[in-house]
This record gives C-alpha cells, structure tokens and sequence, in this order.
C-alpha cells in the first residue's frame, strides 16, 4: 500500500540556481539545469551527504555536530515571492537573492508543504521536502545591496513565506520549464492528545 498519495497537483520550475561558495556571497548563480545527486546539486556549496548541525537543531545536538543534511535544496513559491516583495515595497524579489536553489510556481501555499511530501521532476528526479525553511538575517544585506532597500525588512516580509528545504530521494536532471508534481504523506495531522 503506498504511503504517499499522488495529487493533481503540478508546478513548474521557472528558475534555478547554484550558491557556489557561501564564504564569498549567500547570492546564487542562475543556471538552466541541475543534476541533483545524493549528495544534492552538483556545484552548490549545501550539498553533501552531512551537514554540521546550525541553530535550528540546537537542542538536539551541540552546533558544528556531523548530521544528515536534508537542507541540499531551498525551494521558493514564486507566488510567496510575490507576496515577499510587495510586503518589503520592492517591485520584484529574485530568488538568486535568496540564495536559492529553485524558484517553483503553481503549488499552492508552497512554504507549508508537509514534511516528507515528495516533488517529482518530467526526469523522475525526486526530492524529499524537510521543513519550512525560516527567515534569517542573511537574504537581507543581499536584498538591500540588489535594490537599496531595507535590509531589516526581509525577515518580517518572509515569516511564513521562505520555502522549504529538501534532499534528493532521486537522482536526475531539472531544467527551467520542467513540470513537477507533488506527492503528500498518506497520514492525518498529528496531535498530540
């Protein structure tokens, strides 16, 4: 019996990227197809099969802990983006900004996408969403040095509107204007009571 359910759901990739060194720049570097592996897309500097653990898993394990990394990819909605930016007053926000790996539109209330949801590629390259993935400081300085807007601004705009975060389940290549559909965990909400 499959524990995921296939939906009628279909996006569409309209951008990609890289984010080749994040000592030298958060921004990514736009690109018109990506070859996900295990380890994540070939080039970007989150990839890896590991990840030192970061604030967002502090009390699990001390910071600078070997982890799995289930943040290869950071996936944004463009439709958020939309919403992002009018938040901030910009006219646009561009995901490279973002450090982004891949800007998706068509997929309603992206950024809330059930842990475990799987998005699959016309490839057949398919990833595993982690989690949301949180608003920090660090698109804000990129943010306002692309537009001279506020760089404090971001945060508040993005709460609840960042994205999500995935690792590769297969592997294969993405192209801009690929479909890609979304398959959720067969599973009600869990409560706690």
């Amino acid at each position: 019996m499959p524990a995921l359910t296939r939906t009628d759901v279909v996006g569409r990739v309209e951008w990609l990227g890289l984010v080749p060194s994040r000592a030298a720049d958060l921004a990514s570097v736009s690109a018109t197809e990506l070859r996900l592996d295990f380890a994540g897309p070939a080039g970007e500097d989150h990839g890896g099969a590991t990840r030192p653990s970061c604030s967002r898993v502090l009390d699990l394990y001390p910071r600078g802990t070997e982890i799995r990394n289930a943040r290869q990819l950071a996936l944004v909605g463009t439709e958020e983006l939309a919403e992002i930016a009018e938040g901030m007053g910009l006219e646009r926000l561009d995901p490279a900004w973002l450090g982004a790996t891949m800007a998706v539109s068509g997929i309603p209330d992206f950024s809330h996408l059930p842990p475990s949801a799987r998005l699959q590629f016309d490839s057949g390259a398919t990833i595993t969403v982690d989690m949301q993935n949180r608003p920090c400081h660090l698109p804000g300085p990129v943010i306002a040095r692309e537009t001279g807007g506020d760089a404090k601004a971001f945060r508040r705009a993005a709460r609840g509107r960042r994205g999500v975060t995935a690792w590769v389940e297969r592997v294969g290549d993405v192209r801009i204007g690929d479909g890609v559909r979304l398959h959720v965990p067969d599973q009600r909400v869990w409560r706690a009571s």
